[in-house]
């Protein structure tokens, strides 16, 4: 077993006083992701994320959603970021396309701008799995960026 004594360890704080999030929902699949929105609000509430540090934007599809939320990190006005969405399989390949395109590019735009965002991109074989999963995944992806925030945070601070 390793030796962790004298090891500094950072430890990120699920506290949202204070932090400023932009959430970006697709429509497509709204059942979904209202409920994936729902969630994802309702625990930054709990954390304490004030109601009018949160904005919102909504977009047609997974697709559109790295886009918007470029354009809001660019903005520097954001601590964290949430994309929110549903890619429900279907007979055709269009599923593999929009699940990874959606999930790269939040990825990549995640990397260039440096300000962390949440994926709660759903990607379910059916709508059933979806719906039984959007409400822990909503409130997943509002825990998550709260977290970064904070440790991003605590790494500029201490390191």
């Amino acid at each position: 077993m390793a030796n962790f004594e004298g090891i500094k360890e950072l430890e990120a704080s699920i506290e949202g006083d204070g932090l400023r999030i932009g959430i970006v929902t697709s429509r497509f699949n709204g059942e979904i992701t209202e409920g994936l929105l729902n969630a994802c609000i309702e625990e930054l509430n709990k954390l304490g994320v004030p109601p009018g540090n949160i904005t919102m934007a909504s977009v047609a599809g997974a697709l559109e959603i790295p886009l918007a939320l470029q354009r809001m990190a660019h903005t520097d006005l954001f601590d964290a970021l949430v994309a929110l969405g549903a890619v429900v399989r279907g007979e055709t390949y269009h599923f593999e396309i929009v699940a990874n395109n959606s999930a790269q590019g939040v990825s990549t735009v995640q990397m260039e701008t440096g300000v962390p965002i949440a994926n709660g991109i759903l990607t379910t074989d059916d709508e059933d799995q979806a719906l039984a999963r959007m409400s822990a995944k909503g409130a997943e992806a509002g825990r998550v960026a709260v977290e970064m925030a904070n440790l991003l945070r605590q790494i500029d601070d201490e390191c």
